[in-house]
């Protein structure tokens, strides 16, 4: 059977990084986290005390620096210049500056470069924000994942919580409104959904049933 690429886009919250994992884990494929890339981007830049608005210091910083995703254990960790930071690039500072960094042409071609190095013989989930638009745009598998704002706030302050912060959903949800603005406004590989990709609205939906959904969707494209 052909390996496939699978893109799943979607907005901050849709649920997108914990069904990419448990599709790729079920299938035996890959998962890329295109946004902990970008995250970790973003980290370096806090790092040098450059202003996440500074495109030109971004840019010559981009290009000396490699992001890596490594299997271990099972598990993908992130690497940034060999340094592992997966817990690092979780910090609200970088949620908050992350938008901005990704929007550096620069940062975007570096980017871009590694996901298709890494999904050159297929058998990947790559999960993002302009995947099957720019990336993969002949992905085998395009997934287009949503859900209510609100629920979305819900789930951000569950997985905060999880680690010990706490913070009100109201204000989870006008940040999350925010990072969509950015997102889908910004000139370079917006967040849009490919003409191609089927949308997932996960408002009422399990983990399981997220899982489910994309899992059948590759199985027919095998068939």
């Amino acid at each position: 059977m052909k390996p496939l690429i699978i893109a799943i886009d979607g907005p901050a919250a849709s649920g997108k990084s914990t069904t990419a994992k448990l599709v790729a884990a079920k299938l035996g494929y890959l998962h890329v986290d295109t946004g902990a890339m970008y995250r970790a981007m973003t980290l370096k830049v806090i790092e040098a005390g450059i202003d996440p608005d500074n495109a030109a210091k971004i840019s010559a910083l981009a290009a000396s620096t490699r992001i890596r995703l490594v299997s271990v254990d099972g598990a993908y960790r992130v690497e940034l210049d060999g340094v592992d930071v997966t817990e690092k690039i979780r910090s609200a500072e970088v949620t908050k500056a992350v938008s901005a960094v990704s929007m550096v042409p620069e940062v975007r071609q570096l980017m871009v470069h590694e996901q298709r190095e890494m999904g050159k013989r297929g058998a990947i989930v790559l999960e993002g924000r302009d995947i099957g638009s720019v990336v993969f745009p002949k992905a085998d598998v395009k997934i287009y994942m949503v859900a209510q704002p609100r629920e979305r706030a819900v789930r951000r302050s569950k997985e905060l919580a999880a680690k010990g912060i706490t913070k009100e959903v109201d204000e989870l949800e006008r940040e999350i409104a925010e990072r969509d603005n950015k997102d889908s406004s910004r000139a370079i590989s917006p967040l849009t959904k490919a003409s191609d990709a089927v949308t997932l609205d996960t408002t009422t939906l399990s983990i399981e049933e997220q899982v489910e959904f994309i899992v059948q969707k590759a199985k027919e494209k095998l068939r």
